[in-house]
């Protein structure tokens, strides 16, 4: 019956909530969201598409999520600045829990938040492309040189790369293709069509994460921008979460964030209770949500209602 609460509410009442915790938190906590970026339009942009994501089983989100898993996807999405309306973000359902994860376009979005970053991309390389790597003075990573062949673009992948551009110099991510399937095999997401039928994007993304992630935990940036960051790249992996533990303050700040939105709920709403006790949905599905299966990267992939399992 908890898992039925987002459902009962009203988009507006939804979304009020989380936009009036939102602003206290760029009150109170410096939070500083984009300057175009309007976070009451990407809330009712979200919460219009949460009403089209269903589980593998084809129940509604709104009815097998939890109430808390809801409002932490939200919050994450909107602390990082995205909007599904941009293909940067969608909502995929694990058992009872609602996720929200990120395009290549909403990665490159977020990691651009970052301060003093100028540039972010990531590329494939392809068998036979020419494709060079070697390290500066300073024992870093660096691309030498990449020239990708047209005649290349049907061969198999290789690998690839991300560049991080900032006041400082550029930061490389090298990965090979062998690198990447173990990716892919660490994630909730396995033997994904996605991966299959879109692998150049996949590849693009997976990378681009492994260098926000390592970009991100060594930057001076706030705690709610990168723990949000990090949050939304473990969310994709069953083992993340033990490989790669945030300092003490980026771990606590969407914890923090989900405590106080539920006391403004559970001052607003008496009675209600969100602890989520429903039975429903606890196997982990470990591929996409049947309507989620095709992702937003690069504006290649795009959603569809009634995608194949």
């Amino acid at each position: 019956m908890n898992n039925q609460v987002a459902q009962q509410q009203k988009p507006t009442k939804l979304t009020d909530l989380v936009l009036d915790r939102v602003k206290q938190m760029q009150d109170t906590q410096d939070l500083s969201l984009p300057k175009n970026y309007n976070a009451s339009n990407a809330l009712n942009a979200a919460f219009l598409e949460l009403q089209k994501v269903q589980d593998r089983n084809h129940r509604p989100a709104l009815e097998v999520c939890s109430h808390d898993s809801i409002v932490k996807s939200l919050l994450d999405m909107t602390l990082q600045g995205l909007s599904p309306a941009k293909d940067q973000c969608y909502f995929i359902v694990y058992g009872n829990e609602l996720q929200m994860q990120r395009s290549y376009f909403g990665t490159v979005a977020a990691v651009k938040r970052l301060d003093g970053v100028k540039k972010v991309r990531a590329e494939v390389v392809h068998e036979d492309d020419v494709f060079t790597i070697g390290a500066n003075e300073d024992m870093e990573l660096i691309v030498k040189q990449f020239i990708p062949k047209f005649e290349n673009q049907d061969k198999p992948i290789i690998g690839a790369f991300a560049m991080i551009k900032t006041d400082e110099g550029t930061d490389f991510t090298v990965m090979t293709k062998k690198e990447i399937d173990q990716s892919w095999a660490q994630t909730r997401q396995k033997n994904n069509k996605v991966q299959q039928n879109f692998s150049q994007e996949m590849a693009k993304r997976t990378v681009l994460n492994r260098a926000a992630k390592m970009f991100i935990n060594t930057s001076d940036d706030s705690d709610l921008l990168t723990g949000a960051i990090n949050d939304t790249t473990s969310n994709e992996y069953d083992d993340e979460r033990r490989d790669v533990t945030p300092v003490e303050d980026e771990k606590q700040s969407t914890d923090e964030l989900l405590e106080g939105f539920q006391k403004s709920q559970e001052a607003k709403a008496k009675g209600v209770s969100n602890s989520g006790n429903s039975n429903e949905g606890k196997e982990i599905s470990e591929e996409v949500a049947d309507g989620q299966t095709e992702l937003f990267n690069e504006g290649t992939i795009k959603p569809a209602d009634e995608a194949d399992s």
